[in-house]
């Protein structure tokens, strides 16, 4: 990978993954999602003090050695915080009430509505527990100052813990204290082991991924040499092919059939993808009723990932191809494929337009895959939507698309 463009490939991270450049082409549910990425971010600090403070028995360990930058830091935190907890409020709104046609298509029914949802809910309770945690304190640091340091002023729990909590006794604050402690650090390890089976494991490949996606021209489709000589040798380009000595030789397989057949960076696209649906609400198929999703793409094809993945962990040798071998992908098979979750009528539907990889917050790119599924189906299976095959037909016979009696050529012939 030569500088020129790594460079432009951590300059995609910076702006695209870090700086969330794509998310603001639709600007207020980009400033919402800002809202809880960055809040996200800053509360990695306080949640350092929190670990520090359970390691070591202390309380608000920095309070009183990084001086006026202790409220301040925890002041920018609850701001945002605040900013965080209304766009979860709407998020939640949008996603339930309001009920938006990308968040309400077929395959945004069962495990990935419930899963969306449910990293909203824990949101809210990681909040509830940090404004329960600081708006106490506050309280507690005027009746009990050498066991509760003095922390500042808190742009929202110095005047929202009165609010909330004042009257309480000293003993219910203590206890409310150490409660929202307690569901603040339990709430970030249980979305840390949970974060594996979300989409939101996103929040950590989307950097990869951004790295890793391509960065020529999207119109660009990956050459197949075998295709192209043979092509090129039919149409006159260059001299015949010499013929193959292993003719007996099975013939290879194009495109993808399966996920084994598939590159690691679509398999790394599939892990990353966020379910926002933005791919899909700009689709030009599926905004015209058609059965493509470029979102599903992605989503089957991850399940699909799944599903081996387990039969593989589980062991049973009638999995096997061979069953002298170890069971591995190389040496699977169940009798399914992609085309069992991923119908022949959504590829068909596509259009190649690169829309759903333009709209793509984190630059995934369903197309690569569905351009894979159609490759296997007409080079592999010979086979394809009838009315396509006369064109495929007419190229061969005669170089054109158009089911025309003379040579493509003649043309120049004749002029001679």
């Amino acid at each position: 990978m030569d500088d020129e463009n790594s460079n432009l490939r951590w300059k995609n991270v910076l702006l695209v993954a870090f700086g969330q450049k794509k998310m603001f082409k639709r600007f207020i549910p980009a400033v919402l999602h800002l809202f809880i990425y960055v809040a996200f971010l800053f509360t990695q600090i306080e949640l350092l003090e929190i670990f520090v403070d359970g390691i070591f028995g202390t309380h608000r360990f920095f309070a009183d050695k990084i001086g006026f930058l202790y409220p301040l830091i925890i002041s920018t935190i609850e701001i945002l915080s605040v900013g965080a907890f209304v766009a979860t409020i709407v998020f939640l709104y949008r996603r339930n009430i309001l009920k938006l046609p990308r968040f309400t298509m077929a395959e945004m029914t069962g495990w990935p509505k419930k899963d969306g949802n449910l990293i909203l809910l824990l949101e809210l309770v990681l909040l509830v527990g940090v404004f329960t945690m600081n708006g106490t304190d506050v309280l507690l640091q005027e009746m009990d100052p050498k066991h509760y340091p003095d922390s500042g002023f808190l742009a929202v729990s110095s005047w929202l813990g009165p609010l909330l909590f004042g009257g309480f006794e000293q003993s219910t604050l203590v206890f409310l204290e150490r409660a929202g402690w307690w569901l603040h650090i339990l709430t970030v390890f249980g979305f840390l082991n949970y974060l594996a089976y979300s989409k939101h494991l996103h929040i950590i490949f989307a950097f990869p991924n951004v790295y890793y996606a391509r960065i020529s021209s999207r119109g660009e489709m990956e050459n197949m040499p075998e295709i192209m000589n043979e092509v090129k040798s039919m149409m006159g380009l260059i001299d015949e092919v010499a013929p193959d000595p292993n003719m007996d030789a099975a013939l290879p397989n194009f495109g993808a059939n399966d996920i084994k057949d598939l590159g690691w960076r679509d398999l790394l696209g599939a892990y990353t993808c966020t379910e926002c649906g933005r791919c899909s609400s700009v689709c030009p198929a599926s905004q015209t009723g058609k059965k493509l999703s470029p979102r599903k793409i992605m989503m089957d094809v991850r399940d699909r990932v799944e599903e081996i993945a387990c039969n593989i962990d589980s062991k049973n040798e009638d999995f096997k191809i061979d069953q002298s071998k170890v069971l591995n992908i190389e040496n699977y098979q169940d009798g399914k494929s992609l085309f069992d979750r991923i119908s022949k009528e959504e590829i068909h539907a596509c259009t190649s337009c690169n829309a759903c990889v333009e709209a793509c917050p984190v630059m995934i790119n369903p197309l690569d895959i569905i351009l894979d599924l159609r490759r296997y189906e007409i080079l592999t299976e010979s086979t394809g939507p009838q009315d396509w095959l006369p064109m495929f037909n007419s190229i061969e016979n005669s170089g054109s698309i158009w089911q025309l009696p003379n040579s493509r050529a003649e043309w120049i012939e004749e002029s001679n």
